[in-house]
This record gives structure tokens, C-alpha cells and sequence, in this order.
């Protein structure tokens, strides 16, 4: 199954799932920001109420100690007022333990100070949290100071009745200091409890509400990618076919031009010749003259046959699925000797087939034309001034390859030839060819996945190793 086929399948069902997680996870996120900024929201309008308390409580009792030297009843008014501010919030504690929200709850709150907006948090938090760890020992804490705020208020009525009554010694007002002292050391420890234990707890909602959030941001942002990424390949998909087209369609103009313009050329060449040495040998008596031309006639009709059977074994190679099957490597090589040997000097050299290897898996039609090639090539560019000519086969396995070796001691090839022998129509004799053979031979061992390499010397001769895969999946 391609990435095409693929994608499809993910197309409507999983991105579907994909956009409902995204819009679950955000719905979730905007719930759990909204609890965060509101678990935030009534913890600073807790810590508020709580400087509004502790100032209260201190700014209490130092008006009772003044009032307790001086006796001025503004200062016991002012005392009165201060201590209104914790006794407010101790009542609306009282209250919301009870009776939850209503409205002397709220009044009281008030009464400590807090702000009107703030209500709304500082009761929903003590609804939904009061059974909870952090915030049940900060009402504990709470309830130890309202305690303690009573004791300062029953302190401050025997100072007020003994003033009143004009009974007041000196002895009692070091007692009453004493008292007021020892009682404003712990409310102040109470104060930092309270305080220490809601940040404590808030801190960790915080930093589990952080986890929370990045949690489902990564839940969306993977999914977005995720969505994304299906979308993008299914581009990149369309996209490398598209240029893979594109690509295929420009070389196959460029080749046709090539092509056309060779064909054409190579087509008309041999019938031009064979047209001329017809007129000429109509006009020739001596028939040693008219044999020659008829052998000459015979070169040209042989070239062009040639010719034509390279553009066929093109044609095959380009057009032909690849099709695995078993082959036998002698059979081909059997059959394009017997089938080159009408070629000049083919019967005078001497063939040697060293065979390691027969039978392979491979496509039967690349490699007759593979093999055909380079035996036609080794025959045409023999060197006829050696008293020995020769061409050695083998075939052997190396490195996890098939390889098929054709040797020579032919006329080699020329240092600056070498990097282009195998381009289409460049041959380093055109009497000797189309220019197509080697150009066909690598591209046939490409489709089989295989590779060609080439090691000449000039007057030597030429050494061709076709490697061929021992496996190789269509």
C-alpha cells in the first residue's frame, strides 16, 4: 500500500478524532485556566483578609494598652473598632461552617474588611476546600486565632470595667500588659500558620493546575502537528509525484529530440548510401567492381539493421514491465554469440565462458539485451592486428551480487572517452555503431537495480562488470 492510499485512509475518521480531541482538550484548558485564576483570585483575597485581621488584631490591642495608661475613651472606641475586624471574620468562619453562604456570612466578612468583589472567591474557595488538607488546618489555624481574638476582648472588658469603677492599679495594668502580650505572640504565630499553610496549599493546586495546563496545551499541540503533518505529507506526496513527472516528462522530451534527431539522421544515412552505390552499380559493368559494391550494400543494410534492433531493445527496455523469473545466464550467453557472429571478424575470435554461476532470479529481457550489448561491442571494437583475438565471460558471486564479467583485448577506450561512453548516442566510432548500445545496457542494469563499471586501456583492451542483486523485491 503507497503513502497515498494511506493518507486516504486517515483522511476523514482518525482527523476527525484528531479535531474533537483538539476541541475537547481546548474546552478542558479554558475550564481548568478559569479555576486556575480563580483558586489564585481568592487566595490573594484570603491573604488580603488576612493583613486586614492581623493589622486589626494588632492595632487592637495597641489602643487597649493606651486606653489602659491613659483612659481616654476615644482610644477604647478605637480599640473597639479594630477588634470589630477579626471578630467580623470569625463570625462569617462560624457562619459558612454551619450555614454556608447567605447573607450574614457576607455581612460579616465585610465587617473584616473585605472587599465586596472578593466575596464571591473567598466563600466558593471555603465551600469547595474546606475539607481539604491545606485549607482545613488554615481554619484550624483560623479558628485557634478567633480564640485568642475573644480572650483579648474578655481582657479588655475587665480593663474596661475596672477603669470605669476607677479600681484600676498599677499592678493590674503590668498584668493586663502581660496578657495582651503573650496574647498577641501567639495570634501572631496563628497569623504566620494561617498564611503558611494557605500558600503552601495553593502552591500545590498551582503547580498542579501548571501540569494540568501543559498537559493539555501538549495534547493540542500534538495534535495540531499530528493534523498538520498528515496534511503536509499528503502534499509532499502530491508534490514529489507532480516533479516526478514533471521530471520524467523533460527527460523523455530531451531523449525524444535526441532521438529524432539521431534516428532520423542514422535512418536516412544507410538508405542515402544503399540509393547511391544502386545508381552506381547500374551504371558498372565489371562484376569484381559490382561485388564490391554489393558488399558494400550489404555493410549499409547491416548497419541499419543493427540500427533498428537497438531502437527495438530501447523501445523493450523503456516500455517492458520487469518481470523476476528464473534465467540461465549460458543460454544468453549461447544464443547472442551464435546470433553475433555474423558480425566482421566474429569468427576469428577465440570465446572463453568461465561460469560460477547459471541459474539467477532476475528479468530474462534486461538481460539478454544487458548481455547481447556487450558482447556485440567486445566483437565490433576487436583489434584485427593482433595475431590473438579473444573475449573472456564469467560469471561469480561477490559481495552479495551476481556479477558478469566480459573481457576483452580488443582497441580499449580512450582516457578522455571513459565518462561518456555510456551517454546516449556517443560512440567513439559511429562506423562501429548507433551510439545507443551502452546507454541502453546501464539503463537496463539500473532497472534491475544492479550497477556497471568499465576499466579500459587503449590498445589493450576493455573490462565490463555488470553487479546484479541476489535479491531484489519489484
Amino acid at each position: 500500500m503507497n503513502k497515498i492510499q494511506i493518507l486516504k485512509k486517515l483522511r476523514f475518521p482518525n482527523v476527525f478524532i484528531l479535531l474533537l480531541i483538539v476541541f475537547i482538550s481546548c474546552a478542558l484548558l479554558i475550564c481548568t485556566n478559569f479555576f486556575t485564576i480563580k483558586i489564585l483570585s481568592a487566595n490573594r483575597a484570603y491573604v488580603n483578609g488576612e493583613s486586614h485581621y492581623s493589622k486589626g488584631q494588632k492595632d487592637a490591642s495597641r489602643h487597649l494598652i493606651t486606653y489602659l495608661y491613659t483612659k481616654d475613651q476615644n482610644q477604647w472606641k478605637l480599640y473597639l473598632e479594630e477588634l470589630r475586624v477579626p471578630q467580623g471574620d470569625g463570625l462569617a468562619r462560624i457562619t459558612l461552617m454551619k450555614a454556608g453562604d447567605n447573607a450574614v456570612a457576607r455581612k460579616a466578612l465585610l465587617v473584616g474588611r473585605n472587599h465586596s468583589e472578593d466575596l464571591n472567591d473567598l466563600i466558593w474557595m471555603f465551600d469547595n476546600f474546606k475539607h481539604v488538607s491545606f485549607l482545613s488546618k488554615a481554619i484550624h489555624e483560623w479558628e485557634q486565632g478567633d480564640k485568642l481574638i475573644f480572650k483579648l476582648f474578655i481582657i479588655g472588658q475587665q480593663i474596661n470595667a475596672k477603669i470605669n469603677r476607677n479600681i484600676l492599679t498599677i499592678d493590674d495594668q503590668q498584668k493586663f500588659i502581660q496578657q495582651i502580650s503573650a496574647i498577641s505572640d501567639k495570634l501572631t504565630v496563628n497569623e504566620r500558620n494561617f498564611s503558611n499553610t494557605l500558600g503552601e496549599g495553593t502552591r500545590s493546586i498551582k503547580d498542579l493546575l501548571i501540569i494540568t495546563n501543559i498537559f493539555f496545551i501538549l495534547v493540542i499541540v500534538c495534535s495540531v502537528c499530528l493534523y498538520y503533518s498528515i496534511m503536509v505529507k499528503r502534499l509532499i506526496v502530491s508534490k514529489k509525484e507532480i516533479e516526478v513527472k514533471n521530471e520524467n516528462l523533460i527527460l523523455v522530451n530531451h531523449e525524444l529530440d535526441r532521438f529524432v534527431y539521431s534516428a532520423s539522421h542514422d535512418l536516412r544515412s544507410p538508405i542515402t548510401s544503399l540509393k547511391g552505390l544502386i545508381e552506381i552499380t547500374q551504371l558498372e559493368d565489371n562484376i569484381v567492381q559490382i561485388k564490391d559494391y554489393l558488399c558494400l550494400m550489404h555493410q549499409s543494410l547491416a548497419k541499419q539493421d543493427q540500427f533498428i534492433s537497438d531502437i527495438i531493445d530501447y523501445s523493450k527496455n523503456k516500455r517492458k514491465q520487469i518481470i523476476m523469473e528464473p534465467v540461465s545466464l549460458q543460454e544468453l550467453f549461447d544464443e547472442a554469440i551464435s546470433q553475433l557472429m555474423h558480425i566482421e571478424n566474429a569468427n576469428k575470435i577465440t570465446f572463453t565462458k568461465e561460469l560460477l554461476v547459471d541459474q539467477i532470479q532476475s528479468d530474462g529481457l534486461r538481460l539478454k539485451i544487458i548481455i547481447s550489448n556487450l558482447i556485440s561491442n567486445a566483437i565490433k571494437y576487436a583489434d584485427s592486428s593482433k595475431q590473438e583475438m579473444f573475449i573472456s565471460i564469467k560469471t561469480y558471486v561477490a559481495d552479495d551480487f551476481h556479477k558478469i564479467e566480459v573481457t576483452d583485448n580488443g582497441i580499449g577506450i580512450k582516457d578522455e572517452f571513459k565518462d561518456n561512453i555510456f551517454e546516449m548516442y556517443f560512440g567513439t566510432n559511429k562506423n562501429k555503431g548507433s551510439g545507443l548500445g551502452l546507454y541502453i545496457v546501464k539503463e537496463a542494469v539500473e532497472n534491475i537495480k544492479g550497477n556497471i563499471t568499465v576499466s579500459s586501456q587503449s590498445t589493450i583492451g576493455s573490462q565490463f562488470i555488470v553487479a546484479i542483486p541476489n535479491s531484489y523485491a519489484i
